[in-house]
């Protein structure tokens, strides 16, 4: 975007509003349409369906006629396709293992997920500079169709999708999935201390590059090295979750998973005290952040599908990830407003102060006692 098209700042933020805004608009809608359907066919399906749309950029820059408008509507159709697959995806891991099986899936999961969030921004930038923006585009659709081959590997019996869903019968099944999570499916608690962690990560990712590049005047390798250290942090958090939450349980796990997070970004702030502790500070506080990420999310995850009935799995999934989402987008540009009026230290402390907040709050509820039913 930047470097065909020159764009700036607000176009790159009209890019990031166009990929999350399927997320919000059809996220309860898909959940209740992939609960009643196959699920392996769909991933295979939309990636194959990413595959394609992603090729059409380079498509269109041979062309010459790739622009804003048209990238905007790829990125809305891709990320349409994205939260299919992302629905499909998590309902379908529970049909394809046994119950003790699912919280080191995840972590397996989590840990190749930030192995590759840390080594993919540097190839990446590598593969630009080197061959250009679109055919890097090219060679990511590529990814989409070895996924999709690889899939099809897969052996595994599913129900038959039902048939005959009326607009009214799909409304039904929306709010049936929204009332199962914050009414009968003891995953409330949960939801909401999800939905307020969402509020101070938001804040993180609006403050932390101006007050490491600006506060701190940090170059962005310095920058670049300190994100690196997150990365490695949550392989570390990754690998070394499933034996902490044997001894912890999940909710001790997910409750100190949510402290460290809170001295992550103490960490981060302290760096402004002084230029000697700037990125020491700065390094140790990502390194906790990451690490802090790498350990609770297949907690959080394989927690939410062991209580989840399997005709629910997809509007669990969806509904939580529609509102966090939301909170995070609602979160973000007043986090923008107030850190140019308080300030971007005064900002990672009150996202330090959200984070102990949902570390208190499932402390004081039966929640810290909870285990994984097995």
């Amino acid at each position: 975007m930047v470097i065909v098209l020159h764009g700036g700042a607000t176009e790159v933020g009209w890019l990031n509003a166009a990929r999350w805004l399927p997320y919000l608009v059809l996220g309860l809608i898909v959940g209740a349409v992939v609960d009643g359907r196959r699920r392996l066919p769909l991933m295979v399906g939309t990636d194959l369906a990413q595959a394609a749309l992603l090729l059409t950029i380079p498509l269109l820059w041979w062309l010459g006629v790739l622009s804003l408008p048209a990238l905007m509507l790829i990125v809305v159709l891709t990320g349409t396709a994205a939260v299919v697959n992302g629905a499909a995806e998590m309902s379908l891991l529970p049909r394809l293992l046994q119950r003790q099986q699912l919280q080191p899936a995840h972590a397996r999961v989590d840990a190749a997920d930030a192995a590759a969030s840390t080594a993919g921004p540097a190839l990446g930038g590598l593969l630009v500079g080197a061959v250009g923006a679109p055919v890097a585009v090219l060679l990511d659709s590529l990814t989409y169709l070895y996924s999709a081959f690889t899939l099809r590997r897969i052996r595994i019996d599913e129900p038959a999708p039902r048939t005959g869903v009326t607009v009214r019968h799909l409304l039904h099944e929306i709010i049936e999935g929204v009332r199962w999570v914050y009414r009968s499916s003891g995953l409330t608690t949960i939801a909401i201390a999800t939905h307020v962690w969402f509020v101070g990560n938001a804040i993180v990712g609006v403050v932390l590059a101006p007050y490491v590049l600006l506060t701190l005047g940090l170059t962005p390798f310095q920058f670049g090295i300190a994100g690196a250290g997150g990365g490695v942090g949550a392989v570390a958090g990754a690998l070394a979750t499933t034996w902490l939450g044997r001894r912890l349980g999940t909710g001790r796990t997910i409750i100190a998973c949510h402290l460290v997070t809170t001295g992550a970004v103490v960490a981060m702030a302290l760096a402004a005290r002084g230029a000697a502790w700037a990125v020491p500070a700065l390094l140790l506080g990502q390194a906790l952040y990451g690490l802090a990420m790498g350990m609770s999310n297949s907690h959080e995850m394989s927690y939410r599908q062991l209580m989840t009935p399997d005709h629910l799995q997809a509007r669990t999934n969806t509904t939580l990830r529609s509102f966090n989402r939301a909170v995070a987008m609602l979160t973000a540009p007043v986090a923008g407003v107030l850190a140019d009026t308080w300030g971007n230290e005064r900002m990672l402390v009150l996202a330090a102060s959200v984070f102990a907040l949902v570390a208190v709050g499932l402390a004081v509820t039966p929640f810290r006692g909870v285990r994984a039913p097995v």
